[in-house]
């Protein structure tokens, strides 16, 4: 699979992943009463940390998709670069071959 191609891959998956809501509904602080347990507490503060490890994984596969994208996007300028050196190079020789048959027909 091409660059490019993996990149799109895995910009889609992001995107459909980070679409996705959460099944278990947040309980706000001014609704908890003085009833809920330290064990469920325990667990939304977990449920809690394991939402910011996610969007942290998340901001870190973006940083890297980014980074792969302005590497593509170098390579790409350098291609042209070389593209356009060696269009130029190939146009010169031609006209100058294209001089020495000329000269070639006058001397003749």
């Amino acid at each position: 699979m091409s660059r490019p191609m993996l990149l799109v891959f895995l910009l889609i998956i992001l995107i459909i992943t980070s679409q996705f809501e959460w099944r278990q509904p947040l309980v706000a602080d001014v609704d908890m009463t003085p009833a809920v347990s330290q064990k469920q507490q325990k667990i939304l503060k977990r449920e809690e940390a394991v939402k910011e490890k996610i969007i942290l994984l998340q901001e870190r596969h973006i940083q890297r998709l980014t980074e792969l994208v302005q590497s593509l996007q170098r390579q790409l300028s350098l291609c042209r670069g070389n593209n356009k050196m060696v269009n130029e190079t190939i146009t010169h020789l031609a006209h100058d071959i294209i001089e020495l048959e000329r000269q070639q027909v006058v001397d003749d």
